[in-house]
């Protein structure tokens, strides 16, 4: 099991592309199309995903998605799980009633919300994105499921950017990553 562990991390670290001052000069930007592009590479995320979850978790109510890429891995995720799928979107996407946190983005500030009757309070739910950087998005949906007053069990995301020591934002919550750089 170990071996089909490291052939799928393998496999996914293979498919993240590198592109050299994108968005802005002195950035590198860890893109994760190809992983869309290619099945095996994405059923290898949602495999590691899975078997994190049912190995670290005994139950989860709810996957909660962030805008825009966890909709990518979220919906599939909680498929497999059985459970399910939440949005957190910007500002101004949603319909209906919702609950909005403020948050601090390199550049500015932006604003995140859910629709109010999305969680339930006490439900366990686990944060997905693609990836943890400085950690203000997902420490800006952290706040809104405690604001729901839902218990959030952990955190996962594709590509941890190490260096940027978002992790440090979002302690305690436990953040799974299958690659770091």
């Amino acid at each position: 099991m170990a071996s089909d562990t490291q052939s799928k991390l393998q496999l996914v670290h293979a498919h993240i592309r590198a592109f050299p001052d994108f968005p802005k000069k002195g950035i590198l930007f860890r893109d994760i199309c190809p992983i869309l592009k290619d099945p095996a590479a994405l059923k290898a995320v949602i495999d590691l995903f899975e078997e994190h979850v049912r190995k670290n978790y005994c139950h989860v109510d709810l996957i909660v998605g962030l805008d825009a890429r966890g909709f990518l891995f979220g919906p599939l995720l909680a498929q497999r799980l059985g459970v399910g799928f939440v949005l957190v979107r910007k500002k101004g996407k949603l319909p209906g009633a919702t609950v909005s946190v403020a948050y601090d983005l390199e550049y500015g500030k932006a604003e995140a919300e859910i629709q109010e009757d999305a969680v339930i309070p006490g439900q366990k739910v686990l944060l997905i994105d693609d990836l943890l950087a400085t950690g203000g998005t997902l420490f800006a949906a952290y706040e809104l499921m405690k604001k729901q007053q839902a218990e959030v069990l952990g955190s996962l995301v594709v590509v941890e950017l190490k260096e940027l020591n978002g992790i440090d934002k979002l302690r305690p919550l436990s953040v799974f990553s299958l690659v770091q750089y």
